[in-house]
C-alpha cells in the first residue's frame, strides 16, 4: 500500500515537472526550430515561420490566453461605448475629449484610449546595439522615429511590460534613420536598401531563435517605427516574412505598399535643434490677411506643378516661395495666414501639417495616395482642406469659395487638435507619442490570435 502511494506521488511530481517545462518559454519556440540541425546553416529563413504559416497556439498557454482575453474584454467595452454613445470625460482632466465634430466617434476613441492606458504591454526587445537600435534622432525631420523610440527605451514606463508573457505587442527597436546616417555611403545609393533590409532580417532571425513570439503569431503582433523615407523598405524585400508586420510610418503611400487596416501613419515632425516644437494660437483668424502660403523646395512632383500655377507670383493671396525672400520671416508668415499649404515632396509625407497646425493655420493637403495620420479617430475633414494634385490651379477659387463662417469652425478645430501633435517630455496623454500608441494599440486589437 505503501509503495502503490509512492508511486502515485511520484508521478504526479513528473506530471507537474513536465508542465512546467511544457509552459516555459524556452520550449515554445516554433516546431520549425527542432528541424533545424546543429550543424546546418542558420540563416534566417531557417527561424523563421512564413506569414502564411497557420499560426499554431498550445493548448494550455495559459499566459497567451491570458493576453487575449484582456483584449476581448476591451474590445467589448470600446463596443459598448459605441452603442451608448456616451462616456465620462472631465473637461478640466488632463483625459478631456470633446464630443464635437472632430472625431469619427468621440465615445469609442476616448474608450479605447482608457482601455490602451490600462491594459497595453509592449515588449522591447534588447537584442541590437546602439546607435542602430534602441535610439533614434530627436531632431529634424525624423523626429517622430526617435521621440517613440526613446519613450518605450525608458525603465518603469507604463506601457512598458516587465516580462515578455505579459505583452500584447512586441517593438523591433531598430532605427532606419540611424542605419542610413551611420551606414550609408553615397556610392551605394542603389544597393543601399537592401543592406537595410538585410539589418531587419538578421535581427528578425535572432529574436525567433531566441523567443517564441513571432513564430507564434507570424509576426502579427510585432511592429516596428520609421520616419525616414526609406523606412517602408525595411520589410518590402521579404514579403512572406514581413506580410503580417505592422509597420509605422511617416511615408503611408498606398502606392508603395502601405496598408491602412495593418500599417499606422504617424506624423512627420520637424523638431528644431534648440528644443521642442512651439505650439501656440498664432494671429487670431479675423487678423489674417494671407489666403493662403507654402515656402519650400520645388522637388517632386506635386511641388512642380504647385510651382508652375502658384510659384513667385505677385499674388498676395497666394504666396508660394521656393526660398523665402530677405527679412521675412517662415513661422510669422504660417501664422498670419488662413490656410497653410501643405503639398507631397520628393515623398507623400511632410511636417508642413503640423507645422500649420501648430500655429492655427488649416492644413490644406494636396497629395495622393497618402493616409492621414491617425485617421482612425480624427476626421481631417473638419479642420483641414483636401485638394486634388490636378486642381492646384484652382486652388485660389476653391479656398475663396469656402464660406468665412466655414473657415472659423475649421481654424476652431485646428487648436483642438494641436494637442495630438504636440511633443512633450515626458509624453502627456493624447499627444503626439499616444497618439502613435493607440494607433498600434487599434491594430493589436483588430489581431484575433486564439
Amino acid at each position: 500500500m505503501a509503495a502503490a502511494t509512492k508511486l502515485t506521488i511520484t508521478i504526479t511530481l513528473l506530471a507537474f515537472l513536465l508542465l512546467i517545462v511544457y509552459l516555459s518559454p524556452i520550449n515554445q519556440t516554433s516546431n520549425l526550430f527542432s528541424t533545424v540541425s546543429k550543424s546546418q546553416s542558420r540563416s534566417t529563413s531557417r527561424f523563421l515561420q512564413h506569414a502564411d504559416t497557420p499560426v499554431m497556439i498550445k493548448k494550455y498557454d495559459v499566459r497567451f490566453r491570458r493576453i487575449e482575453d484582456q483584449l476581448a474584454k476591451s474590445r467589448g467595452r470600446i463596443q459598448q461605448a459605441i452603442v451608448d454613445k456616451s462616456f465620462a470625460s472631465t473637461q478640466n482632466s488632463e483625459g478631456f475629449i470633446s464630443e464635437g465634430a472632430t472625431y469619427r466617434n468621440s465615445a469609442a476613441f476616448f474608450q479605447s484610449h482608457t482601455e490602451m492606458m490600462k491594459t497595453f504591454k509592449i515588449w522591447t526587445y534588447k537584442e541590437g546595439e546602439i546607435p542602430l537600435a534602441h535610439i533614434g534622432p530627436m531632431k529634424s525631420i525624423y523626429s517622430s522615429e526617435g521621440l517613440f523610440i526613446e519613450e518605450m527605451e525608458k525603465k518603469g514606463y507604463f506601457v512598458s511590460a516587465n516580462h515578455p508573457d505579459e505583452a500584447h505587442a512586441f517593438l523591433i527597436p531598430l532605427s532606419v534613420a540611424e542605419i542610413v546616417h551611420y551606414l550609408f555611403r553615397p556610392s551605394e545609393i542603389i544597393t543601399f536598401r537592401g543592406r537595410i533590409q538585410d539589418i531587419f532580417e538578421d535581427y528578425i532571425g535572432v529574436i525567433a531563435q531566441k523567443y517564441p513570439y513571432w513564430n507564434r503569431s507570424n509576426g502579427a503582433d510585432h511592429f516596428y517605427v520609421s520616419c525616414h523615407d526609406w523606412g517602408p523598405h525595411a520589410s518590402q524585400r521579404n514579403s512572406k516574412v514581413f506580410k503580417n508586420v505592422i509597420r509605422v510610418l511617416c511615408n503611408a503611400n498606398t502606392s508603395e505598399g502601405f496598408v491602412p487596416n495593418r500599417d499606422v501613419s504617424m506624423t512627420e515632425i520637424n523638431a528644431p535643434y534648440n528644443g521642442i516644437p512651439i505650439v501656440s494660437g498664432g494671429q487670431s483668424p479675423y487678423n489674417r490677411s494671407i489666403l493662403a502660403f507654402f515656402a519650400g523646395g520645388n522637388h517632386g512632383y506635386v511641388r512642380k506643378k504647385l510651382f508652375e500655377s502658384w510659384g513667385n507670383k505677385e499674388d498676395n493671396d497666394i504666396q508660394v516661395y521656393d526660398y523665402l525672400p530677405k527679412g521675412m520671416n517662415y513661422t510669422e508668415l504660417l501664422t498670419q495666414s488662413k490656410y497653410c499649404l501643405c503639398p507631397s515632396g520628393y515623398e507623400v509625407a511632410s511636417a508642413r501639417a503640423p507645422e500649420a497646425i501648430y500655429v492655427g493655420c488649416v492644413p490644406v493637403m494636396i497629395k495622393s495616395n497618402y493616409v492621414l495620420p491617425y485617421s482612425d479617430v480624427l476626421d481631417w475633414s473638419q479642420f483641414s482642406v483636401q485638394v486634388p494634385v490636378d486642381k492646384i490651379p484652382d486652388l485660389k477659387r476653391i479656398l475663396q469659395d469656402i464660406p468665412f463662417s466655414k473657415y472659423l469652425e475649421m481654424q476652431k478645430r485646428v487648436i483642438e487638435v494641436q494637442r495630438h501633435f504636440m511633443v512633450n517630455y515626458p509624453a502627456k496623454q493624447f499627444d503626439v507619442f499616444h497618439m502613435i500608441l493607440h494607433s498600434v494599440w487599434l491594430r493589436r486589437l483588430n489581431i484575433q490570435l486564439i
